[in-house]
């Protein structure tokens, strides 16, 4: 009985880490919001799962940067031993960068892990829902969470549709990541009545690839059409949902579509003799695109989100600007 006593009180010790479990805002992005600057929400998995060390943490810095020349505050967003951070610090940054033990959170995630006290990254699903609940309407990231590959036998499929089903933030991405399904996530996305434009295309892009095979109805030219759309949302208050701005590569700086295709019949092939599932199977892929193509997906995955980074930044200008 003595051994049980002492295991339920460590027990009691470990989830007692925090005790408060609001949202705490870094001072830069606290002021912006105050005085209605614009501000970009970030996420910190591309951070702590999706890149390499070391390059993980300078190329976070880089995104931040680049949004910082557009015109906005970034607000990377992470749990730091439990608690929610709107607006990581260098510091903070640099934990999540370089610790091992971070969790990747989804929103399902967020409650436990803040309970017992844990360093988390946030997915895009985790950080939209944090970005809208601060009061940030842009997040940037790289490619979209989506339907996975023969989903129809596995019913694996990203929670970042769900959420933005239900959550009124503009997600700047290119498009949907190769190696899902993008035919599928498009459907769900329309099932779920979350809009998608493209930004000066038709065509849904495909990550690492321009073109990802799929039309889409809308488009717009410009960080001040798609401020325009987000207030018509907001004055019609009928849709809550998230919008998906769908923003390509020039096709110049793709990922050469042989090598690009060959590295994802390889990497399913791995895959399936693996038996990875779940969560892991974006990053074991990306990691498989990176070795196989010897850092070209890297390079290529880098472009991307200093691209949205870029283009989130002057849409949450261009919102400011007609909200002032």
């Amino acid at each position: 009985m003595p051994g049980l006593l002492r295991a339920r009180l460590v027990d009691t010790v470990r989830w007692d880490v925090v005790t408060t479990f609001h949202l705490r805002h870094g001072a830069e992005v606290a002021d912006a919001l105050r005085v209605g600057r614009p501000v970009v929400a970030l996420e910190s998995t591309i951070v702590s799962h999706g890149l390499p060390r070391p390059d993980n943490l300078r190329v976070a810095r880089e995104i931040e940067q680049t949004v910082r020349d557009a015109g906005a505050v970034p607000a990377t967003i992470g749990m730091i031993a439990g608690q929610l951070v709107v607006g990581l610090d260098d510091a903070e940054l640099t934990r999540l960068a370089t610790v091992n033990e971070v969790a990747k959170l989804s929103v399902r995630d967020l409650a436990v892990a803040a309970a017992t006290g844990a360093d988390g990254a946030t997915t895009v699903a985790a950080t939209s829902a944090v970005a809208a609940a601060a009061g940030i309407g842009v997040f940037a990231t790289g490619g979209l969470g989506g339907v996975h590959r023969e989903a129809s036998q596995s019913f694996d499929e990203s929670a970042d549709l769900t959420t933005l089903a239900r959550t009124p933030i503009a997600v700047v991405c290119a498009g949907v990541k190769s190696i899902l399904d993008p035919g599928a996530t498009l459907e769900r996305l329309e099932t779920l009545g979350v809009g998608v434009v493209g930004y000066r295309t038709r065509r849904f892009p495909g990550f690492y690839l321009t073109d990802g095979g799929f039309d889409l109805d809308w488009s717009v030219d410009s960080p001040e059409q798609v401020a325009t759309v987000l207030a018509a949302r907001e004055q019609h208050g009928l849709h809550t949902g998230g919008l998906v701005v769908a923003n390509p590569l020039p096709v110049e700086e793709q990922l050469d579509p042989a090598l690009h295709d060959r590295t994802l019949a390889e990497g399913l092939a791995l895959l399936r003799r693996e038996g990875v599932t779940g969560k892991a199977v974006t990053p074991f892929l990306l990691a498989h695109f990176h070795s196989a193509t010897e850092g070209a997906s890297l390079a290529v995955n880098i472009r991307i989100i200093l691209r949205n980074a870029d283009l989130a930044a002057r849409i949450a200008v261009a919102s400011a600007a007609r909200q002032a």
